[in-house]
């Protein structure tokens, strides 16, 4: 059993080989290309270690099989007592790599194919109340800039992530007689999709663009700097008017709840799905669960 901590130099090869293959096809945030690093070398620490108590192993990818990747499951669970979240995290992030495994011809099988994710029981995130979203616009319009109290509406009334709302450009927002539509052009896997502006958001939006700089090319940008508004700046705005609010609980990623849980109450389940970016419609089920029991 290797007394150093770490993993083989072939094993940290072969990490080092997806990675670049991945900053290299995909547009993935460093945040995501570490989380990927760090699971897979877990993985493959794991693999070198476990029952294996006399001898030193090498990874070798093809050495791995369906019932490796079994028992990985079972000692997440079991011995390493993960959650279900990050368990599934971490076998996302093997399948994906199989798979490119696969596609470059290092292995002809992908072991990981039959593999099954753990079953997490869906919590519905926290409700914010009616209270709590008037106080929070309240706090931004006595203390906040224009630019503040617009970004807390169109959250408010487009459920778009943090993420989403940085990367806005003036040009995304569409004006009608009677109505508008916002495109969101960075959505999760990089899917775009349309959002439609109720009349609230229409009228902020109005007024902010109104005196926006022409040359502008963020609907948002930096105080600051005048360049895209980094998620980790909005979320401290966000957090900023919450503690002026005297808000507890409560985060950023809120406001896009706030959005599901109304939206909920009158629109069909699919639609709502398409509003919001959603994948599958069991993430988007959450908010129906809820206000169903409300109701």
């Amino acid at each position: 059993m290797r007394e150093t901590p770490g993993i083989s130099e072939q094993g940290e090869q072969i990490i080092q080989d997806f990675i670049h293959a991945l900053t290299t096809h995909e547009d993935l945030s460093p945040k995501t290309l570490k989380e990927y690093a760090s699971d897979l070398k877990l993985f493959i620490g794991w693999f070198e270690t476990a029952d294996h108590q006399e001898e030193e192993v090498i990874f070798r990818i093809e050495d791995v099989g369906t019932s490796t990747l079994t028992r990985y499951r079972e000692a997440s669970q079991k011995v390493m007592e993960l959650k279900p979240a990050t368990i599934n995290r971490r076998l996302i992030t093997l399948k994906r790599f199989f798979e490119w495994a696969v596609s470059e011809s290092r292995i002809r099988r992908d072991p990981s194919k039959p593999i099954k994710l753990v079953q997490e029981e869906k919590i519905s995130p926290r409700q914010m109340t009616d209270k709590e979203e008037t106080a929070l616009i309240a706090a931004a319009e006595r203390g906040g800039s224009l630019r503040d109290q617009t970004i807390l509406i169109v959250m408010f009334h487009t459920g778009l992530r943090t993420m989403e709302v940085c990367d806005l450009a003036p040009g995304d927002i569409q004006f009608g007689k009677r109505s508008g539509q916002l495109t969101v052009r960075s959505g999760i896997r990089n899917k775009q999709r349309e959002v439609p502006l109720n009349v609230t958001c229409r009228a902020a939006l109005e007024k902010y663009l109104a005196v926006l700089p022409s040359d502008s090319p963020y609907l948002f940008p930096s105080e600051k700097t005048g360049d895209r508004l980094t998620e980790r700046a909005l979320r401290h705005v966000i957090q900023k008017y919450m503690k002026l609010a005297r808000l507890e609980g409560l985060s950023a990623h809120d406001l896009r709840h706030r959005f599901g849980y109304v939206m909920a109450a009158n629109t069909p389940l699919h639609r709502l799905a398409q509003i919001i970016g959603h994948d599958s419609l069991e993430t988007t089920k959450i908010y129906v669960k809820v206000t169903r029991v409300d109701l």
